[in-house]
């Protein structure tokens, strides 16, 4: 029978329009006449088309662009047309093609295929099993010919090193994995394909010099383009990647080390789930093994895990709420996540291999059929309910094909139009229309009800062995006790405060379904909240930000969805005060934990660039501009900080975050005005201006409340006097202009708040001086006229935004003021003043006073600017904005005592991160030792201490030591002014 033409096998469909599919018919076949004699002699496949092609666009525009393609299918056995295709899309890895020629190649492909395993499925050639392995077959070799593809190009471009006769995809060191339907050989007709990319470093054949990550990336990125990117040809598969870990923060091609270390700290029972489908489908097989063995524990428990039974249920709940797929229903129903659907004979048989598939190695099969019969076999279900559902499993993926294969749409919607949906009912082979929903209804009501019995003891609510129930007009007792047990010091008060979420006293949790997957995730929210140091305080956190939330039901679904924000949540309210306001005055930065390097890799300028521009190209005006700029600040920061604060990365990768972002902002908004500038007021012709950025900006060394220190700088040409606009001005005047519009985006108020606090103070002459300076006269201000502060300020200074040409020129003239001879005495004596005025105007109330402490982190930086402005004459290669890799130059070039370096290098880095904690948690200056226990234990981790007792021993030791140098390196006697100074304390001089 398999070695028969399609055209003989195939069974008919019900015609609904004869007259019109005739017609349909009639136009297919007036192209060619061996098609229409061989249709001609099958009356059952000349019923099949006609019907396919009445129901069916899809399939009747690809039988109509190539009737021969239609004639060639018809005519040979579909299994040996199949691996005819597979056999082609296969042989195209070998040859060395360029891309749009491969592309079109595989799309013509896919054609082929789609229309042959369609005819195949309508015609009843082929079971559910058949089709979908099918579609799975040609998936697998789609990937691994793009894969090749991507390689190829990366070994041309010398990114990747292969023997000449290497196997492309065995040396590469990459693992793709099929994941969801792909994986289980059960892809289904207009699917994307689910895949995740790792790699094994140490297998990667990777150049000298070349960046893995990236490389794989865009390896991965390429193969991507090569499947989805839509051409005349259309496309081959959609490509979904967001299955890998944490897919709002990772890169789409993750080392197998840290993945590793991903599932076995933060991995979620769905991810188990996921996996139990996963296959190596192309890359390097040893390498994706070796992978999925190191991953089986876990997969697959060695103990029966029931705790997974309900965190799968959870899900499927969730679906029914947050998709609102909760009832049975005809028209507009999903056959695959509605009630009765698909998703839940699959999670019927995926718990259950999560429970009992750890000790019994059998139960680990990837297909649902499979699967069924060896749980049936095992004794974990009945033979009867193991054939019940295998019957609705394939009715419904039937279903589900011909939804999709009309238009060649990823839906799984049944028609809400009467019409439409008794034609898919034809499709399914039904005469009547009430016979087809009768048999839906019935597969649907069935599916449901073994589903449900499957959790029909599930409890809702509980923690451990305690109760927590929030009903009611009054406290449960047992919750109380449960309360307490968790840590709770307020218990009848923390209860009152979840009945009235549960109440819907607040607008968000005034909806039924914010309620209800409220209280599916209440359990979860009170064990994350007892696991802080202070629960009550968490919680009352959690409350206040509830309280400011216009809705609820996106966020609770995504906490619901993503257990590890749970916890990370609760950190924040329990440890970080100033963290837990800025979320109660601003809900929408919590979105921001889903941007990408969460806790991957860190976002670099263009990632940020492209975000901004992302959000700023949907913008409506120019306020839509800046309220779209203080959004993304606010989300930036709020995710910067709360890796800081989770430990994710370092003080210096914070503040190189928190100076990137400022940039990023700083340089699109100048931008933004300067546009919006020469739309009203026209261009100076060949001027430019750029910002120079002073202050902690200036010295990469922003934290979470620093404000901007600007300068900016602009030249014209010689001569020329105004702009060339309708509305033209002064050349000063319209650089001013431009400065005022700059200060007002950065810093006025809207209704998203501000972006930044701007402080132009620095500018020549400060506030007597012009908004913005003309480089000439900055320059001469520099050379002629500076006070000592002023260049002290000014080894701070680099420029942002504006033209590559002026800041070379601005960068040049700075260097050349901060190079000038000096006279050493004069500058410590007018350092020494400063610092001394300012620790009068600000004295420091204890050691935690991280700045402005007697040897504080003031200090340091004086002694820097010291050192920069009375050396640099003699080796420029000490100049550095950012102070603790100034304190290496020094070191490096040997103009300074070691030792009064080494101490100042770890008092910087303990000063700079604990400034970071204090800025990112408190509102004004913190006291750590009444801090929550979490926060110091952060602070201890950051310093390398033990305990606090320790930190504040060593805090006393750091500034008494750097008073020391201080005092003996600027010429300071006691609380006095300067005598004559150690110009390099201990150093040879030169």
């Amino acid at each position: 029978m398999k070695n028969d033409a399609l055209v003989e096998r195939v069974d008919p469909l019900p015609i609904a329009e004869c007259e019109r599919a005739e017609t349909l018919l009639a136009d297919l076949l007036s192209g060619s006449d061996e098609l229409a004699a061989l249709i001609s002699r099958h009356g059952d496949a000349k019923a099949l088309l006609k019907a396919a092609f009445l129901e069916t666009p899809y399939l009747r525009d690809l039988s109509l662009r190539d009737p021969k393609r239609l004639l060639t299918l018809l005519g040979k056995s579909p299994e040996d047309r199949l691996s005819d295709i597979l056999r082609q899309a296969t042989e195209l890895a070998e040859h060395a093609l360029e891309d749009p020629d491969l592309m079109e190649r595989l799309r013509l492909l896919k054609q082929e295929a789609a229309l042959l395993i369609a005819l195949a499925d309508l015609g009843q050639v082929w079971s559910v099993e058949t089709v979908t392995r099918a579609l799975s077959d040609f998936a697998d070799a789609v990937v691994r010919t793009a894969l090749c593809q991507a390689l190829r190009r990366e070994a041309q471009r010398g990114t990747l090193l292969f023997d000449d006769d290497a196997d492309l995809q065995a040396a590469s060191g990459l693992i793709v994995l099929a994941m969801g339907k792909h994986g289980a050989h059960e892809l289904n007709y207009s699917s994307d394909i689910d895949l995740i990319v790792f790699y094994e470093a140490m297998r990667v054949p990777i150049a000298e010099g070349a960046e893995i990550q990236r490389v794989m990336v865009r390896v991965v990125q390429h193969v991507v383009k090569l499947c989805q990117e839509r051409t005349e040809h259309g496309y081959v598969f959609r490509v979904d990647l967001r299955l890998r870990p944490d897919p709002g923060s990772t890169a789409v091609a993750i080392s197998t080390d840290a993945a590793l270390q991903y599932y076995e700290a933060l991995g979620q029972n769905w991810e188990r789930a996921a996996f139990i489908k996963a296959r190596i489908i192309a890359g390097d097989d040893r390498a994706g093994e070796a992978f999925l063995k190191e991953l089986q524990p876990f997969v697959w428990r060695k103990h029966m895990d029931f705790v997974a039974v309900r965190d799968v249920h959870a899900m499927k709940r969730q679906t029914h709420l947050h998709k609102g797929h909760g009832k049975i229903a005809m028209e507009g129903h999903n056959v695959k996540l509605g009630r009765g659907g698909i998703r839940e004979i699959e999670f019927f048989v995926q718990t259950q291999q999560l429970i009992a598939g750890g000790r019994n190695a059998d139960l680990r099969a990837r297909a649902t059929v499979t699967m069924l019969k060896r749980l049936s076999g095992a004794g974990w279900i009945t033979v009867d309910t193991a054939e019940t559902l295998t019957g609705h499993y394939g009715f419904l993926r039937r279903l589900e094909h011909r939804i999709q294969m009309r238009r060649d749409e990823q839906s799984h919607v049944l028609p809400k139009d009467p019409e439409q949906f008794a034609a898919l009912g034809r499709l399914m082979g039904f005469n009547e229309d009430q016979a087809f929903r009768s048999a839906l209804a019935t597969c649907l009501e069935s599916v449901a009800a073994h589903y449900a019995r499957l959790f029909e003891d599930d409890q809702d609510l509980g923690v451990g062995e305690g109760a927590l129930v929030f009903a009611g007009d009054k406290d449960d007792a047992e919750t109380l006790k449960t309360l307490e047990s968790l840590g709770f010091q307020n218990a009848v008060q923390v209860s009152g405060i979840v009945r009235g979420w549960h109440k819907g006293h607040y607008r968000s949790t005034r909806t039924e379904r914010a309620r209800s997957v409220l209280t599916a995730m209440t359990p979860h929210l009170i064990s994350a909240f007892s696991e802080t140091a202070d629960p009550d305080r968490a919680l009352f956190a959690f409350d206040a930000f509830l309280k400011s939330l216009p809705a609820g039901i996106q966020l609770f679904s995504l906490l619901n969805a993503n257990p590890h924000l749970l916890s990370l949540i609760a950190q924040v309210m329990g440890s970080a005060p100033r963290l837990s306001s800025t979320i109660a005055r601003a809900p929408h930065v919590f979105d921001a934990l889903l941007e990408p390097a969460f806790f991957g890799s860190l976002p670099s300028v263009a990632m940020l660039r492209d975000q901004l521009s992302a959000s700023l190209s949907e913008a409506s005006d120019y306020q839509d501009v800046l309220d779209r700029v203080r959004v993304f600040t606010q989300e930036q920061q709020f995710l910067i900080g709360t890796r800081f604060l989770s430990g994710t990365v370092s003080t210096l990768e914070t503040q190189a975050l928190y100076t990137t972002l400022a940039d990023v902002v700083v340089e699109r908004l100048f931008e933004e005005v300067r546009l919006e500038l020469e739309r009203q007021h026209g261009k100076i012709g060949g001027g430019d201006a750029t910002v120079l950025a002073m202050g902690k900006l200036g010295s990469c060394e922003m934290t979470p409340t620093s404000d901007l220190d600007l300068i900016v700088i602009y030249d014209a040409p010689n001569g020329l006097t105004q702009s060339d606009g309708r509305r033209p001005l002064p050349v000063s005047q319209y650089y001013t202009r431009l400065t005022q519009r700059f200060v007002s985006a950065l810093s006025a108020p809207t209704g998203k708040g501000i972006a930044y606090e701007v402080d132009f103070r620095l500018r020549p002459s400060g506030k007597a001086g012009p908004l913005a300076s003309p480089l000439s006269a900055f320059e001469l201000y520099q050379r002629e006229q500076a006070w000592t502060w002023e260049h002290a300020a000014l080894t701070r200074a680099r420029p942002v935004g504006g033209g590559e040409v002026l800041r070379s020129k601005l960068a040049d003239v700075v260097r050349s003021a901060l190079t000038a001879v000096r006279d050493p005495k004069k500058i410590a004596d007018d350092l020494a003043d400063m610092n001394s005025r300012i620790h009068e105007a600000k004295p420091a109330s204890s050691i935690w006073d991280i700045k402005t402490a007697p040897g504080g982190l003031t200090d340091i930086e004086f002694l820097v600017q010291y050192w920069q402005l009375v050396l640099a004459d003699r080796n420029d290669a000490i100049l550095s904005t950012h102070t603790g890799r100034a304190l290496k130059n020094l070191a490096q070039a040997g103009l300074a005592d070691p030792d009064d370096i080494a101490v100042l290098s770890r008092s910087y880095e303990i000063y700079s991160a604990l400034l970071q904690i204090v800025r990112l948690c408190y509102e004004g200056e913190g006291n750590f030792e009444e801090a929550p226990e979490e926060l110091k234990t952060r602070l201890c981790q950051i310093a390398e201490v033990p305990d606090l007792a320790r930190l504040k021993a060593e805090l006393m030791n750091s500034q008494q030591a750097v008073r020391v140098i201080f005092n003996r390196v600027l010429g300071v006697s006691g609380e006095g002014s300067a005598s004559s100074p150690d110009l390099v304390s201990g150093a040879t001089q030169p």
